[in-house]
């Protein structure tokens, strides 16, 4: 039998597999016939096939799935849907959404090699990262796809952007996954997981592949444990009596948008704080530079140092190898021998980290990195423990606990809000509770008993969002978008009516 990421996307004739019944499935039906009445409109004409992505959130595991680390999320219910036929009379790419008052009409040319403009962002321009990537792959897997044809598309997403959730990745993944069928096709799960990430650097981000590999791979009931190179997923069955509330900070994270600053600029410091670390523990230079792309790379390195010193932790190696201090470009180029702007020559986005950074933080960044690939694991073991599950679920929540304070201070990827909204969770009786995503704004995640659910919800609502309802932020009416509890959801589905 084949393994769960071999499997290609599944195709169904129905909603039930994805929705579930009752409410839920009501509620789908309903939005299905809204997408399918708007393509109508738009395109005189039905679609032929609907993909769906969900968004996620990442438990545990924050900025290490780009240095090589395993990270440990869950779907969501909250997706992307992606209505398509394919059109042999006109060669444009036409993208509808069914909320065209904030997001309107894109066009673009039916041309696979085109470049996605960074300086002119549009919100279509996820949907042709997951078109490019799909003819990229195509052409590298011999699959004929035929001459070029128009496409028509309607998009209607349900997970908030800018919110920590992945909306980015749904939007990339249902997209090409879309494309996909439209063509007839189906590729592995692990194959998708892969593409999606590599689309997705289509837009300017150095994205690390967990987004994308929860998204296709996810299964009901499970959140998974996504390790890298290969990609696989391994489901982890969460501990009874506990429950993760995903909490919006209305803070908005642009991660597109702030890469050179934020997001590109860690990755950038987490690849000179590996070749510093490799260069410190015994590596030539220029070997270091042409080898060493992660921290990962070098964590055999650091825990023979470590254990030189009757330990087996790599935080040992950064303590002792990196300082505290920033580092300017001119430390890191004496060390290297070589100037920042080469060993970056290959990565126009690392060089646009380059021109914006005044000094790079290598030994709190190498740190994090670390502890939290560390806190990944523990999580992972002590979900199939012998602890009761309340110890399981205090044990869980003081690892979550743990990451928000790393994320916080050593990768500085928090903001005011987060700060006060993770505050104002604990206050009130989470196990745990840290930001989730990128960070810089976007959501936190909270684990709390069950049983606490609506009251935490409720004090969340009057200790957090009730003077953003009184100042306008947000309509009282939308307050279940930004805070609700999840239950681990399924992944990527073809829908064939």
């Amino acid at each position: 039998m084949a393994k769960h990421e071999e499997l290609p996307i599944p195709v169904y004739a129905s909603l039930d597999p994805v929705y579930g019944n009752g409410s839920q499935l009501e509620e789908a039906s309903l939005r299905f016939d809204r997408i399918k009445a708007k393509f109508v409109q738009l395109f005189g004409r039905d679609p032929e096939v609907f993909a769906r992505s969900p968004g996620r959130v990442n438990l545990i595991g924050e900025h290490i799935d780009y240095e090589g680390y395993s990270v440990l999320p869950m779907a969501i219910q909250q997706d992307t849907i992606v209505a398509i036929k394919r059109n042999t009379g006109e060669k444009v790419i036409r993208i509808g959404n069914l909320n065209d008052g904030k997001y309107p009409l894109c066009i673009y040319p039916a041309v696979p090699d085109q470049e996605v403009d960074l300086k002119n962002l549009k919100w279509g321009h996820y949907f042709i990262c997951g078109y490019k990537g799909f003819y990229e792959y195509a052409k590298s897997k011999g699959v004929d796809t035929g001459d070029l044809v128009g496409l028509d598309i309607l998009v209607d997403g349900t997970v908030p952007t800018g919110s920590g959730l992945s909306s980015s990745a749904a939007f990339v993944c249902s997209s090409t996954i879309a494309i996909m069928a439209a063509f007839g096709v189906n590729f592995p799960k692990k194959e998708l997981a892969q593409l999606t990430c590599e689309c997705e650097r289509h837009i300017g981000t150095q994205s690390g592949g967990m987004d994308q590999a929860i998204s296709v791979m996810a299964k009901i009931g499970f959140a998974e444990l996504i390790d890298f190179n290969p990609i696989r997923a391994t489901d982890v069955q969460l501990p009874d009596g506990g429950s993760f509330v995903i909490a919006h900070s209305l803070a908005e994270s642009q991660k597109a948008v702030t890469a050179a600053t934020n997001y590109n600029n860690r990755v950038v410091e987490c690849r000179l704080a590996s070749i510093v670390l490799g260069i410190k523990l015994g590596m030539k230079p220029e070997e270091a530079v042409s080898k060493v792309t992660t921290l990962s790379d070098v964590e055999g390195l650091c825990v023979t140092f470590a254990g030189s010193r009757g330990s087996t932790d790599p935080v040992l190696a950064v303590k002792e190898l990196l300082k505290e201090e920033p580092y300017t470009a001119e430390d890191i180029e004496e060390i290297t021998n070589q100037s920042l702007e080469s060993i970056f020559s290959n990565s126009p986005t690392s060089l646009d980290v380059l021109k914006a950074a005044k000094h790079y933080k290598l030994h709190q960044r190498a740190a994090h990195v670390y502890s939290e690939s560390r806190r990944v694991h523990a999580f992972k073991d002590t979900v199939s423990s012998n602890l009761s599950d309340e110890d399981k679920l205090k044990k869980l929540g003081d690892l979550m606990n743990d990451s928000h304070y790393s994320c916080s201070v050593l990768y500085e990827c928090s903001c005011p809000e987060l700060e006060e909204l993770v505050k104002i969770c604990r206050d009130h009786c989470a196990l745990g509770a840290r930001l989730t995503g990128a960070g810089w704004g976007g959501c936190a995640v909270a684990l709390v008993k069950e049983s606490t659910v609506p009251q935490f919800i409720l004090n969340l609502k009057e200790h957090f969002y009730q003077s953003r309802i009184d100042r306008g932020v947000i309509n009282k009416n939308d307050l279940g978008l930004y805070v609700f509890a999840s239950k681990p959801s399924s992944g990527a589905a073809i829908f064939k009516f």
